[in-house]
């Protein structure tokens, strides 16, 4: 034994504590950069400026703030020490607590539904940046793919009923020319469809009237798709080892073009109004009392921090044993809370300048999701000089920004498939990261086709939401309660130091009951608030698609039952010793490296057995 120990502690000392089998980041930089890209995405930009300004402004960024500290920060350190600790995926880390082994399965399905639907927006992406390289914008006017609906202005109309009750449309600029004057209460202002809306709908979606209705393969969005997905493979084919030299660059040029944005902007007329919608005068601190700006504040962390998707736990699993995952975690979540406060800036000081032009209130530019990405910033981009170079700057950035998500959403599913089967896997990284791309772009080509808005709403609406609260809530129970979280805190101090008890304080108040707490009220708040999703008035989904996509759910949480079942099935004794002995740690729980197990892991981890040594004098217990 002592032996096998020096050979251990030598093989971590020589070889710098590699997991030969696995695999390290070869430097911290490049696990910050990963984690960081990871955390960063589309939503930072197109969701938390938008929310911000629908739920008062700067009086937003105290329930954020808020709720980043109560169930941001706390389940991110806990996913990240998790997954570091052992080196394992998302699913054998629940080698520590054998029930809930179905988690890790429910994370990785949630990531594979996922990954299949956001690359389609990063599809939408490359489409629009080549689209890009035109002068001017191919959706900066009313040209012949527009119909007859498409308009710059706002259209008034003087609606009058004929003596024979018929309805006649009298445009109120015509009327003037005349000398008419329209009544007030006949004034009508027709919607207004601009030249972006419309090449959004007929060019790029091409989109059928509903779900039903698949109509062709968009090729334009098809090929986009292939391009997108070979970008990914080619970045992960040798795993962390070529992703973490592809993340310097796409994890820092959002950062670039977000600043080249912002000064843009800010110089532009109107700037200062689109500004003071998003986090100035407006703020309107009696919003605070509206529980849907909580819920709105915890889901938009939740989600932005990409917390229970599997990814932090699986970047963390190729960290070095003793790294600090402590300080990379506070690193990580205030650079992706300060990245979104940063990016509203960008993008509300263009669309101050878009209504500006347009003589409209923000108000009614600025539009959420899809809406703001890819109808009204595209829509200001166009109004500026030199309007494709701020064009292809912007969707390079989204594309960069989906890129760095979509990696670790697929790092999930190869590191899972690669601890499950190890010996059959372990030198085939590139075939299997291969076959999964080609696999998920079978499966995402229903999202490109007229019909493919839909599929998008239906997966996000189903598959990326209460789900993942589901997932995190068992997480932060499961590692709290039944593996113990003062276990849990040795096993941290393990890797990064000895902490005072005050120091843990915190930490301990949110683990064991503020975060679950959180998390249990942000479900109950979603299933009760769950409302139809809509796509230009028209109900998305229709009753059969509502059923596939419950069916979807019920797929993805199904195995957290099914698992737990089947362990305790196989487990003997009586059926209280079934239960204790499935919520007790495997034997071959514990640090990855033997050096690393210290003596608390040693001999079958925590449920070791008793070792003797009889020496000349005395028995010794060990």
């Amino acid at each position: 034994k002592t032996l096998f120990k020096c050979f251990a502690l030598f093989q971590c000392k020589g070889y710098g504590e590699e997991k030969a089998d696995r695999g390290n980041w070869s430097n911290k930089r490049e696990y910050l950069l990963s984690m960081i890209g990871y955390a960063v995405g589309l939503g930072n930009v197109w969701r938390f400026p938008y929310l911000t300004y629908q739920h008062g402004g700067g009086a937003f960024l105290i329930p954020y703030v808020i709720m980043l500290a109560v169930a941001g920060m706390p389940i991110f350190f806990m996913e990240s020490s998790f997954g570091q600790f052992c080196s394992q995926g998302p699913i054998n880390v629940w080698k520590a607590v054998p029930i809930l082994q179905g988690v890790g399965i429910t994370m990785m399905l949630v990531n594979t539904f996922v990954s299949v639907y956001y690359n389609i927006i990063i599809a939408y992406s490359i489409y629009y940046l080549f689209a890009s390289f035109q002068f001017p914008l191919p959706w900066s006017e009313c040209t012949s793919w527009s119909v007859m609906d498409c308009n710059i202005t706002a259209r008034e109309h003087c609606n009058m009923s004929a003596y024979n009750g018929s309805f006649t449309a009298v445009n109120k600029s015509a009327m003037a020319d005349v000398n008419q004057i329209c009544p007030e209460e006949f004034q009508n202002s027709l919607p207004l469809q601009s030249p972006s809306e419309l090449y959004w709908d007929l060019v790029v979606l091409q989109r059928t009237s509903s779900i039903d209705d698949t109509g062709p393969v968009v090729w334009h969005l098809a090929l986009s798709l292939l391009l997108a997905w070979i970008l990914i493979a080619a970045a992960l084919f040798r795993g962390i080892e070529s992703s973490g030299k592809v993340v310097y660059f796409t994890a820092t040029f959002p950062y670039a073009v977000l600043i080249i944005l912002l000064i843009r902007g800010v110089t532009l007329e109107g700037a200062r109004d689109g500004i003071e919608y998003y986090i100035g005068s407006q703020s309107n601190l009696t919003k605070l009392a509206d529980a849907e700006v909580w819920k709105d504040a915890a889901t938009q962390i939740f989600f932005s921090l990409c917390i229970a998707w599997g990814g932090l736990t699986a970047l963390a699993s190729y960290n070095k044993f003793h790294n600090n995952c402590y300080k990379d975690s506070i690193i990580v979540c205030i650079t992706n809370c300060s990245t979104s406060i940063f990016a509203g800036f960008a993008i509300f000081s263009v669309l101050g300048h878009m209504a500006h032009v347009y003589g409209r209130p923000v108000s009614e530019v600025a539009q959420a999701g899809f809406g703001l990405a890819f109808i009204a910033y595209p829509d200001a981009l166009s109004k500026l000089p030199i309007s494709p170079l701020w064009s292809i700057l912007f969707f390079f950035m989204l594309i960069t920004l989906g890129l760095d998500s979509q990696f670790a959403g697929i790092e999930v599913i190869t590191t899972c498939l690669q601890d499950a089967y190890p010996a059959m896997l372990k030198s085939k990284r590139g075939l299997i990261t291969v076959v999964i791309c080609v696999v998920l772009f079978l499966l995402g080509l229903p999202c490109v086709t007229g019909a493919g808005i839909y599929w998008v709403n239906l997966i996000d609406t189903f598959c990326a939401g209460w789900i993942l609260l589901v997932a995190g809530l068992l997480e932060v129970c499961g590692l709290s309660w039944i593996y113990g979280g003062n276990r849990f805190i040795k096993d941290i101090e393990m890797m990064i130091g000895t902490k005072s008890a005050l120091f843990w304080l915190w930490w301990r108040a949110c683990w064991f009951f503020i975060t679950p707490v959180v998390l249990f009220v942000l479900i109950v708040l979603t299933i009760f608030t769950c409302e139809q999703t809509t796509f230009k008035n028209c109900v998305l989904p229709l009753q059969w698609s509502i059923a596939l996509g419950w069916c979807m759910t019920a797929f993805c949480l199904l195995w957290i039952p099914v698992v737990a079942v089947w362990k305790l099935a196989k487990a003997s004794g009586s059926p209280w010793q079934r239960v204790r002995s499935v919520c007790l740690p495997t034997e071959d729980w514990g640090p990855y490296l033997e050096c690393h197990r210290g003596d608390r892991y040693c001999q079958g981890g925590l449920n070791k057995i008793d070792v003797y040594v009889i020496s000349n004098k005395t028995n010794n217990r060990l």
